[in-house]
């Protein structure tokens, strides 16, 4: 990799640092391996639903603040300025939604054993087919936010090679991809999680520091505010404040349904770390989302003729490692911390697609005597060909911009939350009414966001139609799905499973 005067942006030395702080996560799931108990689905995919307070929050904090965030937000911002300030809103409002059933889905998932988000589907609805439905769902949203992270890993190389960044792009996806498939299958959930709290706590404070350096290294926010083109810095007229609802709804709604996160409430130690860790929780966007817009909008400001939107941050820590050797060896650090946490997340992804294929698909409609050792064996192999797979696609969508494969993901699993927030709190819900306007929902959210593509294909020229007027497709069909599912609900009549009985 070269920089644009065609020097390595790292030396030697901290290129050895960067690989051996990549590396350790192989140590630390060869640890979890040496930790588990047995060979069961529970333990690999659950870490024996024994996940503290200090574990379970910073476990959380790097399922929602990933590649995304740190890359994706930050492009966001650099592109439309200011008005991504809704990133702040939308990722509190995550914490919002988990309150609404985190606490009384964590009482169900330890009586009945719950291990993937469909098992609460089943044993509510007692209807395999919802489950099966709600699993492949999921699968695909799921596949499509791992699609995110290793696009995200590519473009933190990408930036530090502007000379070569399709090459540098290519190695980052290949390479870490690898790694991350290994110490994911050697050491299951425990490994993501004691990634997770060692990333955390690195991005915490590395960029506090960070932005420290940035004011230093391109003056304060309010000059940068005044340097902006008024496009960026106007405040927002009606359709954007709909659209600003619409991404809080959207994105709080898919965040707080994502399998991942539902897994990690299920693998709490009990209900008081749980509890905490979503107080926690709630603060967190202030070091996270409000570091990417300021990222963003100082970059916009002093550096405009950055082409590709998703390298801002790395192109802007090129400079900053640049001015002082405490700015380099910091953003050494950040960028190993960085390339850690997006992996992180990845493996978030991939070990809750891997445990959904072989609990909801491989065990109850393909092999259901299968031994406890045997599934674990299948969930492996399930994620190393997801991983191929994914490392395949990633190449091929050089690209495309993070956020919209952002947006695509919550179009669907926001289709989850009448299942969800309501089944888990009101026993009148039905089977066939959720089932329905689960399917309803899905195929308007695919419809709107596909159609003017197909239209395109064809010679018929057409507007978006992800966003009308302003509101996701997504949200178009959850209003349908959450109708049909409640109205039909009530018409019906007759209960079906009440899931306070176990609490």
């Amino acid at each position: 990799m070269f920089d644009a005067a065609g020097r390595t942006p790292f030396t030697l030395l901290e290129m050895a640092f960067v690989a051996c702080y990549v590396c350790s996560l192989l140590v630390i799931g060869w640890l979890g391996m040496r930790a588990r108990r047995e060979h069961s689905l529970q333990d690999f995919y659950l870490a024996g639903r024994d996940v503290g307070f200090g574990v379970l929050v910073l476990t959380l904090y790097a399922t929602q603040y990933s590649g995304n965030t740190l890359f994706g937000f930050t492009g966001k911002t650099y592109r439309v300025g200011f008005s991504w300030a809704v990133c702040i809103h939308f990722m509190t409002a995550i914490v919002v939604f988990y309150l609404l059933f985190a606490p009384k889905l964590y009482k169900l998932s330890r009586s009945r054993s719950f291990l993937t988000p469909a098992d609460f589907l089943i044993d509510r609805f007692q209807s395999k087919t919802l489950g099966a439905f709600a699993s492949l769902l999921m699968m695909f949203g799921l596949a499509n936010y791992l699609l995110a992270q290793l696009m995200a890993l590519g473009n933190a190389l990408r930036g530090f090679a502007p000379e070569s960044p399709y090459q540098a792009y290519v190695v980052g996806v290949v390479a870490l991809a690898f790694i991350i498939v290994i110490y994911e299958s050697l050491g299951g959930f425990r490994a993501v999680a004691w990634t997770d709290v060692i990333q955390g706590g690195v991005l915490m404070v590395g960029f506090t520091v960070l932005v420290w350096l940035l004011f230093d290294q391109f003056g304060s926010l309010a000059d940068a505010t005044r340097a902006l083109p008024a496009a960026k810095k106007d405040p927002p007229n009606a359709v954007a404040a709909l659209e600003w609802t619409s991404w809080i709804l959207i994105v709080g709604l898919g965040g707080a349904l994502y399998p991942q996160a539902i897994q990690r409430i299920y693998a709490a130690r009990n209900a008081r770390a749980l509890r905490r860790s979503l107080m926690v929780m709630a603060f967190l966007p202030l070091t996270t989302t409000l570091v990417a817009v300021v990222f963003g909008v100082m970059a916009a400001a002093n550096r405009p003729e950055i082409e590709q939107g998703d390298a801002v941050l790395t192109v802007v820590c090129s400079e900053i490692q640049d001015a002082s050797i405490f700015g380099r060896w910091l953003v050494v650090v950040l960028f190993a911390g960085i390339l850690a946490a997006v992996m992180s997340t990845a493996d978030s992804a991939l070990l809750s697609i891997s445990s959904m294929f072989t609990k909801d698909i491989y065990v109850r409609h393909i092999s259901p005597q299968a031994s406890q050792k045997q599934l674990t064996t299948i969930g492996k192999f399930t994620s190393w060909t997801v991983i191929a797979a994914m490392t395949v696609a990633a190449c091929l969508l050089y690209d495309v911009q993070l956020v919209t494969v952002l947006r695509i993901k919550f179009e669907l699993l926001v289709q989850l939350a009448p299942a969800f927030l309501i089944g888990v709190n009101w026993r009148g819900l039905r089977t066939g009414p959720v089932l329905w306007g689960m399917v309803a929902g899905v195929t308007i959210a695919v419809g709107l966001t596909i159609s003017s593509d197909v239209l395109r294909l064809v010679g018929i020229d057409s507007p978006r139609l992800s966003q009308v007027y302003g509101v996701h497709a997504g949200i178009y069909g959850v209003i349908v799905n959450t109708t049909i599912a409640v109205v039909g609900s009530l018409l019906t009549g007759r209960p079906s499973r009440d899931p306070s009985r176990a609490t």
